[in-house]
């Protein structure tokens, strides 16, 4: 008797792409996590880079070219990617813009920063405390006199 297999063997080393760990405590929202996600699968495994555009992005995650562009501004500015616009040059000789390459970023580098972020708005929301706290004891002592 022949062995079924109801589903196909897979090979782990293909088609699959890593995905860390770090993304889910970035306050990332899910949108961004899907561009991160298929930015991963495009990027090429030496360079760390790709050239998918919004239209590419947003048909894989079912998103606009506008929203796949805000998901994208999010990923920049918590520093998981950068993306550099590029230009190519046709048969006739003329300059065009190409699509963004996008280069995706050490994972340390982005948690890093969001733990300085956090610092920073927990700084604030104790000088902010502090703040509110002076200006009742204020009030206190002029009820007071």
């Amino acid at each position: 008797m022949k062995n079924y297999y109801p589903y196909q063997k897979r090979n782990a080393t293909k088609n699959y792409f890593p995905l860390p760990n770090e993304i889910f405590d970035l306050e990332l929202s899910a949108g961004e996590i899907a561009v991160y996600s298929f930015l991963m699968r495009c990027e090429n495994r030496k360079t760390y880079q790709c050239y998918p555009s919004y239209r590419t992005i947003g048909r894989a995650i079912n998103a606009s070219r506008n929203t796949v562009r805000k998901y994208i501004e999010g990923l920049c500015e918590k520093r998981l990617i950068t993306s550099e616009p590029t230009t190519i040059i046709t048969q006739l000789g003329t300059k065009r813009n190409g699509s963004l390459r996008y280069t995706i970023r050490p994972i340390e580098d982005a948690v890093r920063y969001n733990y300085e972020m956090q610092i920073k708005r927990n700084d604030e929301t104790l000088q902010r405390q502090r703040f509110l706290g002076d200006l009742n004891d204020e009030k206190i002592l002029q009820e007071k006199a």
